[in-house]
């Protein structure tokens, strides 16, 4: 799959195409049906199929500690799309000036002349533009007068309720894995690139390797049962911590730690995948290393204790 970084980059070989645009954090079970209209007019037509994607995401942009929590960093939401088939991904850097952009203006520019759209297809609530007019039957009435066709997608739902992204960071929050697993048709997962902290988890007789989230908050915290795959890892029983380490550090960024609960690998610079199981507790602060050390152990157990009865594997005896 090609990553077009910006508009800037489009050429005559991106043109013409079969499109769609959205925020398409998490790329839950709703998205997926997006996805496969897309791949199936572009199929009709016998032309690529692209997604377009804001970064950062507009609401991010506006209030970086008010917006949102991201579901999916962008490697994870690139990697999804590329899991589903699609193409080619327009990453567009939202900017002061796409800030200001009508959705005439982004017509223009991105679907008509960067990409030479044939056909877009729109989910049931995306707008864009700065005067907000960016909807489906805006991209329709275009489309009659620039000669591409357009298509919406019907609300997905489960259980009688709407499959969203906000649905989705509820059941993260409250630590309902099986319905997060429900909604993005696959366990939830956080991936990153192992990086040096401060050794303190090593210190404690708990070495932890500490994770690049790329993203300023996380949809959830406290301490999980997950396993973790890479570095020739695969689906390795471990105890992960989210949060903003109250106890030692008390940033405002979020953090994910991951304790292996079998032998010592070596992970730095490594890129791990986390799927998060079961939440064993909220992350809290405590009065000294030492209390905090113990219940270190404490949540090691629990987490051992409950992949051993959960997962098809035991996890191994023995802390590492």
């Amino acid at each position: 799959m090609e990553l077009i970084r910006g508009l800037h980059n489009l050429g005559p070989q991106h043109r013409p195409c079969v499109a769609t645009i959205g925020a398409f954090d998490g790329v839950h079970f709703g998205h997926q049906a997006v996805i496969r209209k897309l791949q199936a007019k572009a199929e009709e037509l016998g032309l690529p199929a692209t997604v377009i994607v804001f970064e950062p995401l507009p609401r991010e942009y506006f209030a970086p500690l008010g917006a949102p929590a991201r579901i999916m960093s962008f490697r994870e939401k690139f990697c999804a799309l590329e899991r589903l088939g699609v193409d080619r991904v327009l990453r567009i850097r939202f900017t002061p000036s796409l800030r200001r952009m009508s959705a005439q203006a982004f017509v223009d520019e991105v679907f008509v002349q960067g990409l030479g759209v044939q056909h877009v297809v729109l989910g049931d609530d995306f707008r864009f533009g700065n005067d907000r007019q960016g909807d489906y039957a805006f991209i329709k009435s275009q489309g009659r007068r620039y000669g591409y066709e357009a298509s919406a997608t019907e609300t997905c739902e489960l259980g009688d309720e709407r499959v969203s992204s906000t649905r989705i960071r509820k059941a993260l929050a409250d630590g309902d894995f099986a319905l997060a697993e429900r909604l993005l048709s696959r366990p939830y997962r956080m991936s990153g690139k192992v990086i040096y902290g401060r050794q303190l988890g090593r210190e404690l007789g708990f070495p932890t390797a500490n994770l690049q989230l790329h993203r300023l908050r996380s949809p959830l915290s406290g301490v999980f049962a997950v396993t973790v795959t890479g570095a020739g890892l695969e689906s390795a029983p471990a105890v992960a911590n989210v949060g903003t380490r109250p106890t030692v550090a008390d940033s405002i960024q979020a953090n994910l730690e991951v304790h292996i609960l079998q032998g010592s690998p070596q992970l730095y610079g490594r890129h791990l995948e986390v799927t998060f199981l079961h939440k064993l507790r909220e992350e809290r602060k405590f009065d000294s290393i030492g209390l905090l050390r113990e219940q270190i152990g404490q949540d090691a157990d629990a987490a051992r204790a409950w992949l051993e009865q959960h997962m098809s594997s035991p996890a191994p005896d023995g802390v590492g």
